[in-house]
């Protein structure tokens, strides 16, 4: 018991000594209890689980004696991270790091926050290479003296990846070949620098094992590895947020690393100014990231020729040009937040299965994609300004008879124009086909116009509309005539109290009743009748004409026998033009005998609204009432004429 409680204590002391931090859960896998009771002074919150035992074995009494204080540590686990490593400490650290040779269980080693010399961080890094570290992660460290030129031994070593990021040189003045030339002729298959303000990398002085190289984040430009032969079993280089310029060069550097499959250029300043130089690629090289960079279109010259997977995410893309490059292979390709009108084509991506363009600028995309498109099985198109039209009608179509192959559909599929739709899904969008057939469109129209015309023929017809217009054209070339005949007369004199239109049937009550009651009666009233007044050699129609226009009055002597005559409804038509043309109450009808509604022919609706709207005499069939029809008819033409003496001639009340 007294030589373990020893050994414990010596084990803390040598802990305090070293200052350092064990950042992950350790759990004891021993068979003393009080090595379990030693357990509790590390952290339980099971942080990592790879780490399987901790042993501490106090192995040479006769070492303790020189080195009461001394412990030798063999660590079982299989990670560890320390922290906080500074020039104080280092040595220690080093002696530490020296007892994990190979063969020890330690297989992955994280240091954290580590600010030492450039000989102190060589010196860790030798001593690790010789242990069985397979994987060592360096973050964060600070070297604070001058630079000095190391030899490194390559020499026996378990390591298969370096991992260092951000560290930063304090010398403003060395020889960088010192630093370089340590991580580039590296033996291992993996090695990551990022965030470490590297501004270049040499080629490996002979062939290079590596398989994987990250430099992300640093000022590496277009001088990296060219011309460079000793990469040859290199297949993965991601040298993303750097500061190379010319795609050119970084065809030309990949040409001779013969087994490159992945490379990712993205976020750099890379441009296509090969102003007809051909790109030279590797050509193993099958996934091609060129995301966030400053590429056009000319950038479809320069691609190699077996990619499979090409990223060109946000550049400045604005078509995809036919016939430029046939890229066979290519399976995922990613166009997104550029400038494309339109979905792109498949002439020259012939195995295509994968498109992104995502926020772009189509407004309309083409609806034959997936028939020059037959492979492709994801289309992602969503975040554009659609403009919602009869055009994206077809679009929609699509996406149903796609199968699914619509990614993000129909959430990331919106209208963007015309503004009263900003916003309303592609889903819930649509015209009927009407609006959207310029065939179907004329069609209708046409039909449409033929139905208009047929209306209006059958109405022009049913309401004799040609026979009012031939009358119209009479009325005016006879207005005319009339005024050629007469110029420079002020008017039409009226001549007559009344013009009388009767049919011919009803002429013997006109004759026997109507004249000689008007004409001989009391009043002396001058009555204009066709038989004694048409003037010979003029049509019927200009004396019809004259005789209103002469007339202060037109009666209509109203029969079964005056809707059956044409000529009773040309008299009536000319009448009931005045009527209108002059504003003037020249109208009297008088009804001789009833008039049943069905016989009067539909062109007549002129007489059917006059005797429903004006007060038209009846002529009595009892021989007492007739003193008051007279009277009433004489009051309704009353007017004073001029006789042919001069003098007037009127009804008296």
């Amino acid at each position: 018991v007294t030589q373990k409680m020893s050994f414990l204590r010596n084990f803390f002391l040598y802990k305090c000594l070293f200052a350092l931090t064990f950042w992950n859960h350790v759990s004891l896998s021993v068979e003393d209890e009080l090595f379990t009771s030693a357990s509790n002074n590390f952290p339980e919150d099971g942080s990592n689980q790879n780490i399987k035992s901790l042993q501490l074995l106090y192995t040479n009494s006769h070492q303790s004696e020189a080195n009461p204080d001394w412990v030798v540590i063999q660590n079982t686990t299989k990670s560890l991270s320390l922290s906080e490593i500074r020039d104080y400490n280092v040595k220690q650290l080093i002696t530490l790091l020296s007892n994990f040779r190979q063969g020890s269980s330690l297989q992955n080693l994280t240091l954290t926050n580590m600010s030492v010399d450039w000989n102190d961080l060589m010196e860790i890094l030798q001593t690790v290479w010789h242990s069985s570290i397979e994987y060592f992660n360096i973050n964060n460290v600070t070297q604070l003296s001058d630079i000095t030129r190391y030899v490194f031994d390559y020499s026996g070593t378990s390591m298969k990846a370096l991992t260092v990021k951000k560290i930063q040189i304090t010398d403003l003045y060395f020889i960088q070949d010192d630093v370089y030339r340590i991580f580039a002729n590296m033996n291992i298959a993996d090695m990551t620098i990022t965030d470490s303000e590297m501004i270049h990398m040499l080629c490996p002085s002979s062939k290079s094992p590596f398989r994987h190289l990250n430099f992300l984040k640093n000022d590496l430009t277009d001088a990296l590895f060219q011309k460079c032969d000793n990469l040859l079993q290199l297949e993965t280089l991601i040298l993303q947020k750097n500061k190379f310029e010319s795609l050119l060069k970084v065809s030309f550097m990949t040409s001779r690393m013969k087994s490159l499959k992945s490379l990712d250029m993205s976020s750099n300043l890379l441009r296509q100014d090969g102003a007809g130089a051909q790109c030279q690629w590797a050509e193993s090289l099958t996934e091609l990231d060129l995301s966030s960079n400053q590429l056009a279109d000319a950038v479809f010259e320069c691609l190699p020729a077996n990619v499979k997977k090409l990223g060109l995410r946000n550049n400045q893309i604005s078509r995809v040009p036919r016939g430029v490059a046939e890229l066979k292979s290519l399976e995922e390709l990613n166009l997104a937040s550029n400038r494309l009108a339109d979905l792109p084509g498949c002439g020259g991506f012939p195995s295509l299965q994968l498109l992104n363009v995502e926020m772009n600028s189509i407004l309309t995309p083409s609806a034959e994609f997936f028939q020059s498109c037959p492979r492709v099985r994801e289309l992602r198109a969503g975040h554009n300004p659609f403009k919602c039209s009869c055009e994206l009608q077809a679009f929609i179509r699509l996406e149903r008879r796609s199968g699914g192959k619509l990614a993000g559909w129909p959430a990331a599929y919106a209208c963007e124009y015309p503004q009263g739709l900003r916003g309303t899904e592609l889903k819930d969008f649509h015209l009927g086909p009407l609006a959207c057939s310029t065939t179907l469109l004329l069609v209708t129209a046409l039909l449409l116009t033929l139905a208009l015309v047929a209306a209006v023929a059958f109405l022009c017809i049913r309401l004799d509309v040609p026979w009012y217009a031939r009358m119209s054209w009479q009325w005016t070339r006879a207005k005319r005539r009339a005024r050629r005949d007469a110029p420079g007369e002020p008017g039409t004199a009226l001549q007559f109290h009344a013009f009388v239109s009767y049919s011919e049937r009803d002429s013997l009550w006109v004759k026997n009743e109507l004249i000689p009651n008007l004409e001989k009666g009391e009043g002396c009233v001058q009555l204009c009748q066709h038989e004694r007044n048409f003037i010979p050699g003029k049509s019927i129609v200009e004396n019809i004409i004259n005789c209103i226009e002469k007339s202060y009055k037109s009666i209509f002597v109203l029969s079964p026998n005056f809707v059956q005559s044409e000529w009773c409804h040309y008299e009536l038509y000319f009448a009931h033009h005045k009527l209108f043309s002059e504003n003037s109450n020249s109208l009297i009808l008088i009804l001789l005998e009833p008039i049943p509604p069905c016989l009067i022919p539909a062109r007549y609706h002129k007489l059917k609204a006059l005797m429903a709207k004006r007060t038209y005499l009846e002529w009595p069939k009892e021989r007492g009432k007739r003193a008051l029809f007279w009277a009433n008819l004489r009051a309704a033409i009353s007017i004073n004429l001029p006789t042919a003496d001069g003098n007037s001639c009127g009804e008296t009340d």
